[in-house]
């Protein structure tokens, strides 16, 4: 599924109207009959008192929308004109007229309004701002919101929490409503998927309102989310006559004393990706931890020493691993900056290994075209340099990924995979995976795939959302405090089944539902089920 820009999203609206010589208001009630279905089948007639908060755009028009269907449907509905502005929209005049002719009469907020009461088992509607926002909101209007955010109530957001952006972090959070849930237009909001702006939003659900779906097909997006489909197009099954040589050779380079353990994790997990073969090459401290914990792999010694460290030469059918636990002693920086100026073929290079680049930046040119780095926040910053905000972080690296032609993973509660040309958002994973050692289980899950032939961006793809369902998959019996990197190996072998189609798709833990069809050839895989993890609830569960 595309994630579109402002400009993106207004000419996929325009073309609708064209295409099917339509309306805009008839895509506006399209559109908010929608919000209202969804919210009718979970409240069934149920008695709540409903706040219906609008602005006097089109978002509040939606709005407007939604209260008419509600009020015909028996509901309590209050609706609030947040008079933020004197400027109106046609539809949004439209609709405020035929909510009238229902005989609603809407309570009108401006500065000098009391503050409505809002009872916590009551529900908010927010229908204020939509993606146009382009400025602070009023210091009356974020009061406004500070105190929906205190009312306990379950807020349900139209398209967008009312004060987000949708391309950059606003001023004040606090005076951003947050949202319990967010039913989104036809495609989720970069933002949704940021740890700053992503912070105050808990479930959102992407409702399919019939955009043009030959004009949604041809746009070019700067970001998607991972398209389950769409791995499972490239996943590769075995056949009858294959055998250990038909999969590929794992090379993998790091530990150090008392840090054998990430070369163990990263051996195992290339192993469950269905590497034929997997070497690991460590320091003579961890011959006999690893022969004797992971009997399945072979293992190749250097000196103890760091001064002494020499890395082997990846021979012909090898696919390279290079940087868990490695270090960055004088001796480790030289023979691994000596092994990387001789690489021809893409490379993983993980921890350490960026480390080093980081503290020669010159090296950085002799980085092999496709090679995957993996760094975790605060190696990335080492490596990219200082960021002001997420954005910032994304331009940044987005810059150093095209410039040196790799594929980075920026890790996090939604890891993004950036390409030369594209990122790609990740729904997979959860809390408890925020424990040590998880990051090198992903490095050699990437590693193995690699080596059984996946090309690099597909073996990051496939590795980072297969690592997140192998947690989502485990955490169900563990709890997030109890997952254990070891626990995410053990889920790996369900992750593949899972994509592979041979068990059904299992609830997911990232609070996120994109359409289930929309007439594009975007991903609808994903599950939308509520996350303990994250404390919202479903509206029919809370009121």
């Amino acid at each position: 599924m595309k994630i579109l820009n402002r400009s993106q999203i207004y000419k996929a609206d325009a073309q609708t109207l064209t295409a099917q010589k339509i309306s805009s208001t008839d895509l506006m009630e399209r559109a908010a009959t929608k919000a209202f279905d969804w919210l009718h089948q979970r409240l069934q007639g149920n008695p709540v008192k409903i706040h219906v908060f609008c602005g006097t755009g089109n978002n509040g028009g939606d709005g407007l929308v939604l209260a008419r269907h509600l009020v015909e449907h028996g509901y309590h509905v209050v609706v609030y004109v947040v008079k933020y502005s004197e400027r109106r929209s046609a539809d949004f005049l439209t609709n405020l007229k035929r909510l009238k002719a229902r005989k609603v009469w809407p309570e009108y907020l401006d500065e000098g309004s009391p503050l409505p009461e809002i009872h916590p088992d009551a529900l908010i509607v927010d229908s204020v701002f939509g993606i146009g926002l382009n400025r602070p909101p009023q210091p009356w209007v974020g009061a406004l919101f500070e105190h929906l955010n205190a009312s306990k109530a379950f807020i349900l957001s139209i398209d967008m929490p009312s004060g987000m952006y949708l391309d950059r972090l606003p001023e004040d959070l606090g005076k951003v409503v947050h949202a319990s849930h967010i039913l989104t237009f036809q495609v989720p909001k970069l933002v949704f998927f940021l740890p700053q702006t992503g912070a105050v939003i808990r479930q959102w659900e992407a409702l399919d309102i019939g955009l043009d779906a030959a004009y949604m097909d041809s746009i070019t997006s700067r970001y998607e989310l991972i398209d389950p489909a769409l791995l499972r197009s490239w996943y590769r099954p075995r056949s009858k006559f294959d055998h250990k040589g038909t999969f590929g050779h794992a090379l993998i380079l790091g530990g150090s004393h008392g840090k054998i353990g990430a070369v163990a994790l990263a051996s195992r997990a290339a192993l469950l990706c269905g590497s034929g073969l997997v070497t690991a090459c460590v320091p003579g401290c961890g011959y006999i931890p690893l022969q004797t914990g992971l009997p399945e792999i072979m293992v190749r010694t250097t000196e103890d020493m760091e001064e002494h460290l020499e890395l082997p030469e990846v021979l012909e059918g090898q696919t390279a691993g290079i940087g868990m636990g490695l270090g960055t002693g004088a001796g480790v920086q030289k023979a691994f900056l000596a092994w990387l100026k001789i690489q021809k073929q893409p490379v993983l290079l993980d921890a350490d290994a960026l480390n080093i680049l980081s503290l020669n930046p010159k090296a950085l040119k002799h980085i092999p075209e496709e090679s995957i780095l993996t760094p975790h926040p605060g190696e990335l910053k080492r490596l990219i340099g200082a960021w002001k905000d997420d954005f910032d972080k994304l331009r940044i690296a987005r810059a150093f990924a095209k410039k040196w032609n790799c594929i980075l993973l920026i890790k996090g509660a939604h890891t993004i995979v950036l390409g030369k040309d594209r990122g790609y958002i990740n729904l997979t994973g959860n809390p408890g995976m925020a424990t040590g050692g998880s990051g090198d289980v992903l490095s050699g899950m990437i590693t193995g795939l690699r080596a059984t032939g996946y090309p690099p961006l597909q073996a990051a793809l496939l590795g980072v959302y297969l690592h997140g369902r192998a947690g989502d998959l485990r955490v169900a019996e563990t709890g997030v405090e109890a997952l254990t990197a070891s626990d995410i190996l053990s889920g790996i072998g369900m992750a593949f089944r899972e994509l592979s189609g041979q068990i059904p798709p299992q609830p997911s833990q990232n609070g996120s539902k994109p359409p289930q069809e929309n007439g594009s050839k975007e991903p609808r895989e994903n599950g939308g089920h509520q996350s303990a993890e994250n404390g919202s609830q479903d509206p029919a569960e809370s009121l």
